[in-house]
């Protein structure tokens, strides 16, 4: 997927296609697990569609829920949903930030090389 340390510098518009492309996953990874979110506080405490979207935003924005959890089954969604949450967030902040991170990286590499090899 990307470029090997010893070929160029990947082109300035190719590299914003690139950025686009991982904002487009992580957008897609934040959909599922909100629509994961919606589904489990439907089924599991019976909120209308709305209202699970807004106690499942919450929870996957890191805020807490919104509404009291009244039922076993829905807390043991609660609490995994959390868990799932917190990871996801890590893996949506990784692939933001990957690609900038491999250029910097590949930048870093190439100077190096060119102050190795006049020397």
């Amino acid at each position: 997927m990307y470029e090997h340390h010893t070929e160029p510098l990947l082109g300035r518009m190719k590299f914003l296609i690139r950025v686009l492309w991982h904002v487009l996953a992580a957008a897609l990874t934040l959909v599922s697990s909100l629509g994961v979110g919606v589904l489990g506080y439907h089924s599991t405490e019976h909120l209308s569609w709305i209202d699970a979207l807004l106690n499942a935003s919450m929870i996957l924005g890191g805020m807490g829920p919104v509404d009291p959890i009244k039922t076993v089954a829905g807390r043991f969604f609660a609490s995994f949903y959390s868990l799932f949450s917190g990871i996801i967030f890590l893996v949506v902040a990784g692939v933001l930030v990957a690609p900038v991170v491999h250029r910097m990286m590949h930048q870093m590499h190439l100077v190096r090389e060119e102050t190795d090899g006049s020397l």
